[in-house]
């Protein structure tokens, strides 16, 4: 499995392999044609209530990628996710593709890194217990 990030306004090429449009909206002035995205996942994106408080402040990428990460344990973008494996899974190559001109940080990067394995995706039970339980090991090990 190879995931890689494109800017779904940049040309599509050969290599791109399956090309997964990971936004919630449709970029502007881009046609589907245009596009060449063989996937559209808008219930993997970001809520717009978290993509307005991000571009406010662009300067809080960690608390971004928390606050991101935490909504994916919702039943629509566990949903979404589980399709993302899916594709991943049956590809030789992915591509996700965002509109955002932040090459580094965008929920394409989180979820790439959610594929390759560098974070767990959040549990059905929610991040909130996996905190709890983190917080009940810690604890264990100071006594």
């Amino acid at each position: 499995m190879k995931v890689m990030l494109k800017r779904v306004y940049d040309a599509a090429d050969a290599s791109d392999g399956f090309r997964v449009l990971v936004d919630r909206l449709w970029p502007r002035g881009l046609t589907k044609q245009a596009a060449r995205a063989d996937a559209w996942l808008p219930d993997i994106a970001p809520s717009h209530e978290l993509r307005r408080w991000y571009h406010a402040r662009p300067s809080q990428w960690p608390e971004f990628r928390n606050r991101y990460i935490r909504e994916l344990s919702g039943t629509e973008a566990m949903s979404a996710l589980s399709q993302l494996h899916e594709m991943v899974r049956d590809q030789a190559k992915v591509t996700l593709l965002f509109a955002s001109r932040n090459p580094e940080h965008n929920n394409a990067s989180v979820l790439k890194q959610l594929l390759e394995g560098a974070r767990k995706p959040p549990s059905s039970s929610g991040p909130a217990r996996a905190v709890a339980g983190r917080d009940r090991a810690r604890a264990r090990a100071r006594k």
